[in-house]
């Protein structure tokens, strides 16, 4: 997972798009995730995002995104079949899947089988927007069409930008540790959290030192001075924007009709 945010270069209709449309574009894919209730309809969406990523040219991440994913939804799934407890016990030739306390219904596999699909279908469209949007375009477009100041355009874009920085300054934190001797690729996830936890000090310490020197950099380069005018480039809405809008308002009707 780790540069799962970076810019990926492409020549596809989503890299042309407005910045903001991208991400109108995503979240609208989202909202049509969690309004809609039918498997069917998510199933359907999921595959949408899957298309979508190839048509972004970025086939390779979208599955290992997807891969990612699979694992948490995998967890997910697991809890909510064993906490909803209403609903017809589920048989499998003839066989009740049910012992002692622990009983597997029809309602709670349907709504274990939603949420797995809602988080997939809700996560993969803003990751794929992100991963064909420069985050200094996206910037400077919120400040260019929704007036937003620059500042909090900045600090939203720096902090997506530094999601991987992150991950890789905490993978070379584990491997560290596991070159003195401790068991970090333990399979018990309790000790593993335990393990990993203390290792949060030495991250929170790099963040401080990288967020200090950015913000030195950003005052020696006039950040104060920086106005909404100050950007060159600029991001009209062409047809392919207005296209993006339908797709992403028929995908909120769908999935609020299909509930």
């Amino acid at each position: 997972m780790k540069g799962f945010l970076d810019y990926v270069p492409g020549n596809s209709v989503f890299h042309k798009m407005n910045p903001v449309t991208k991400l109108i574009f995503a979240f609208t894919v989202c909202i049509g995730c969690f309004s809609s209730g039918n498997l069917l309809v998510l199933l359907a969406l999921l595959i949408f995002n899957i298309v979508l990523g190839c048509i972004c040219g970025i086939p390779q991440r979208t599955y290992s995104l997807l891969k990612g994913l699979t694992k948490i939804a995998l967890m997910l799934f697991i809890i909510q079949v064993l906490v909803i407890r209403s609903g017809n016990v589920v048989e499998i030739f003839g066989v009740p899947l049910q012992w002692k306390f622990i009983k597997i219904t029809d309602k709670g596999s349907y709504n274990a089988a939603c949420l797995v699909l809602r988080l997939s279908c809700g996560t993969l469209p803003l990751a794929i927007m992100l991963s064909v949007t420069k985050l200094g375009d996206l910037s400077n477009a919120l400040v260019e069409k929704w007036h937003v100041p620059f500042k909090y355009a900045f600090t939203l874009t720096t902090a997506i930008r530094f999601i991987p920085v992150f991950a890789t300054e905490m993978a070379g934190i584990i491997e560290a540790q596991t070159s003195r001797g401790i068991e970090l690729d333990t399979k018990n996830p309790f000790k593993k959290i335990a393990l990993i936890l203390p290792l949060c000090a030495p991250l929170l310490v790099s963040s401080v030192r990288k967020t200090q020197s950015l913000a030195i950099a950003a005052d020696l380069r006039g950040f104060k001075f920086r106005k909404a005018g100050s950007c060159l480039k600029r991001y009209p809405f062409m047809f392919r924007d207005f296209a993006a809008f339908v797709v992403g308002i028929a995908v909120i009707v769908l999935g609020i009709c299909s509930r």
